[in-house]
């Protein structure tokens, strides 16, 4: 799983409340889909140009874009790809993404609900669901010095 950061938390967290808000999403166009609109969140690229950079490799959707990922192709897609890894993102985190398939998540998020990956509502609840896990394992990692270290310190 991705790398925590409180930039990706924010990505997260700003990707999924701009879908819920109404943003245009449309699963098969790469800009406006899964992976499309957490790209335009880091990248701040518009979903114009993602779908563009996406469409001159001929690869096919997100999950064919990132098996075939090279970091020193120059091809517009890697280099937006380069970006999200740069962010923390794991190629796996992209490809689980696009379809809301990572088993944390899924078992974060319980076995009452089955994602459909084309839908608006469940995304914004992957995307939620995925910050709150990557913030509780900054939190998690936050150690404290005892108390009496604390109070000798005054």
């Amino acid at each position: 799983m991705a790398t925590p950061s409180l930039s990706l938390v924010s990505a997260l967290r700003n990707t999924a409340q701009k879908l819920q808000n109404g943003a245009a999403y449309q699963w098969g166009h790469s800009g406006s889909c899964n992976c499309g609109h957490l790209a335009q969140e880091i990248t701040k690229l518009s979903k114009a140009q993602i779908h563009q950079y996406a469409m001159n490799t001929g690869r096919g959707d997100w999950n064919d874009q990132v098996n075939e990922y090279c970091s020193t192709s120059n091809y517009p897609i890697d280099l937006v790809i380069s970006e999200l890894l740069k962010s923390g993102l794991l190629l796996e985190d992209l490809q689980r993404l696009e379809y809301l398939s990572d088993p944390h998540i899924l078992r974060q998020i319980g076995t009452g609900i089955h994602l459909r990956h084309n839908q608006r509502e469940h995304v914004v609840l992957y995307l939620r669901t995925w910050a709150s896990m990557l913030e509780n394992q900054m939190l998690d990692a936050i150690t404290l010095p005892p108390i009496e270290d604390l109070v000798s310190a005054c």
